[in-house]
């Protein structure tokens, strides 16, 4: 039963270090090419997912949370108090 469990645990790391470096863009991948990640992640299976998840997936700082589009009224609006 406990090798089940360690088998589905790489599964699942090797799975996601998989997924995330696929989806990550070419300009936020850390050390080396994104293809160069994917083809490590792919031939080493969890031991390249964990090299990933620690050198080469990028730093962020936070999530950069977009603000919903507020409508302005025209008397608030400087770009429109600009044209009077």
């Amino acid at each position: 039963m406990l090798d089940v469990l360690i088998l589905l645990g790489g599964l699942a790391v090797w799975l996601f270090g998989l997924f995330d470096c696929a989806r990550t863009e070419q300009e936020m991948v850390r050390n080396l090419p994104k293809w160069a990640w994917l083809v490590i992640i792919i031939i080493f299976g969890s031991i390249g997912s964990i090299a990933w998840l620690l050198i080469g997936r990028p730093k962020t700082v936070g999530i950069p949370r977009r603000r919903p589009n507020k409508m302005i009224p025209p008397d608030d609006n400087p770009e429109f108090l600009k044209k009077l």
